[in-house]
This record gives structure tokens, sequence and C-alpha cells, in this order.
């Protein structure tokens, strides 16, 4: 099987996996596809609509992506909708629907159709093993709860949510232990992934390890 032009940075909650994708992505002048947001978005018209059935339809129609230099937009029918996707309580019920077999098939060929020949990075929890296994190039993202914890604070505080340090230690830890032992699309590494554990790396440095890997793939 030939390998496609795609770039996949899997690996738990909080591991540095958008910010990391967004730079290499800007870097290598690919498309981005972060697909924790259309769970996210799947969780947030789950919330409203009765028939779950109609929900791909609706990302597919309603929803559009703004990249910007640190962060995504998310427009529903040109209404901000970020800091309510990125809200705990939307995240929650995306990670519970994300074990369903249902949810995962209504998005895989919706993520699928991110790829385009340009290249893509493609940000999740089984890009490699699952949606893009013909991908070049595999990273799987890894780091300690504990420093993932304090990551999310930070991201949670910029965006005026206040969340207690112990109970984000517990919940990324309950969420690992679900993403990692569920019976479809287990959080697990592809087996040509390569690991990189970036809990005493500081961005610039897994960025710049990555541009080493993506330098001897795609030459840039």
């Amino acid at each position: 099987m030939s390998k496609l032009k795609i770039l996949t940075i899997d690996g738990p909650s909080a591991s540095g996996k958008g910010s990391l994708s967004r730079n290499i992505a800007k870097h290598l002048g690919f498309k981005i596809l972060d697909s924790g947001l259309l769970y996210r978005a799947y969780a947030y018209f789950s919330k409203s609509i009765s028939k779950i059935e109609e929900i791909p339809a609706l990302i597919n129609n309603e929803i559009s992506f703004t990249y910007n230099e640190s962060d995504v937009i998310i427009l529903h029918e040109n209404n901000d909708i970020t800091s309510e996707l990125r809200s705990e309580e939307t995240a929650k019920i995306a990670s519970k629907l994300s074990a369903l077999p249902q949810t995962r098939e209504d998005l895989l060929s919706i993520q699928r159709n991110f790829y385009s020949e340009d290249g893509l990075v493609a940000d999740g929890r089984d890009m490699g093993t699952v949606v893009f296994p013909s991908a070049s190039l595999k990273i799987f993202l890894e780091a300690s709860p504990e420093v993932r914890a304090k990551r999310r604070h930070l991201e949670l505080q910029k965006r005026g949510q206040e969340v207690n340090m112990l109970d984000l230690i517990a919940d990324i830890e309950q969420r690992d232990m679900k993403d990692r032992t569920r019976a479809i699309s287990p959080l697990i590494p592809a087996e040509d992934s390569v690991l990189i554990d970036s809990s005493n790396m500081s961005l610039d440095e897994v960025l710049s390890f990555t541009k080493k890997l993506t330098k001897k793939e795609f030459n840039k």
C-alpha cells in the first residue's frame, strides 16, 4: 500500500498535540485536522439533536474551522462556539460518545475527507492506527498526567475557566484508562510510530525534533 502525504500525531489529552500540529502544519504548508474538535462538535450537537444520525450532515454543512497563529476558531452558522467546545463539560460528553461504534463510524469519512495531496497533519487518538494507517510519518506524543494537568489548567485559565488541579489530574487519568482500554480504536501507538515523551520538553524542543523527522520524510 502506497504511503500518503500525511503526518499523524496521536496521544492522550493535553499531551501537546494541538500546539505541535498547528506549528508543524504551518512549517510544512500542510492542511490540519484536529479530530478532537470533530468529536466535540458531535457532542455539541448531541445535546440539542434527538436524531444522532443527523449529526454528520450538520458537522459537514454548518461547522467551519479557522486556524490562526495560536488556536482554532470554530464557527456554527457564523457564531463562535470555540469556548463551548473547549469546555470540560463538552469534553466529557465527547469522551463518552467517542467510545460508541456509531460515533466513530459517523466521523471516519469526515476525517478522511480532510486529506489533501498537498499534505495533511492529523491530530487525534487513532489517526495513525485507524483513520490514516498509510500515513508517511506517525508520531505518538505523550507526557505524565501531572504535566498534562498543568498544561490543561493553564489553557482553561486563558479561556476564563477555573478547574481544580487535583480534579484535572483525576479526570485525565480516568480518561486515559477509558481511551486505552476501549474495544474500538483504543489509544495505542501505531507499530511504525515515533514515540515522543514531552514531559520534560518545551514546545520548541518537541517542534525541533519533529522538524528533523519531517525533513527526512517530506524534505521540509
